[in-house]
């Protein structure tokens, strides 16, 4: 159902704004990265940049660094890594048949670090993950 302001806007769901509440608290106490997914160049060469954005909680970055090294190492997709300021770095994605593959990949190395406290936001991304429901009896 729709709802809608007094001044005639959209009324937001208060599901989502408890979700965004939520977010906005962990990045303020946790140990946690939030994740934007942008698509730069929608022709081709495509490119994307990942956006993030550290929490006030963490205070020792390198660990951006170091799994990033560590990926750029197993990768055939160009990347490159540039730091803002202390607490936002972007990571642009550059143009490969496994772009999008290897850009979750990185996404889940750092989830994986921190053990799932991460806020990723698609953003202008434009990949589905391909999610199948394992059924035994379908390969057994």
């Amino acid at each position: 159902m729709i709802e809608f302001n007094p001044d005639g806007s959209l009324k937001v769901p208060s599901n989502i704004t408890k979700f965004n509440e939520e977010n906005k608290q962990k990045l303020r106490n946790q140990l946690c990265i939030k994740v934007k997914k942008e698509l730069v160049s929608f022709t081709s060469p495509k490119k994307c940049v990942l956006h993030i954005t550290l929490s006030e909680a963490i205070t020792d970055q390198r660990f951006i660094d170091t799994i990033y090294n560590y990926f750029k190492e197993s990768t055939q997709t160009p990347t490159k890594i540039t730091k803002i300021n202390n607490k936002e770095i972007d990571i642009e994605i550059g143009t490969h048949f496994r772009r999008c593959t290897e850009c979750n990949n990185l996404i889940g190395r750092y989830r994986e670090f921190l053990n799932g406290n991460i806020i990723e936001d698609k953003g202008s991304c434009t990949f589905e993950i391909q999610r199948r429901n394992f059924a035994y009896e379908d390969y057994f």
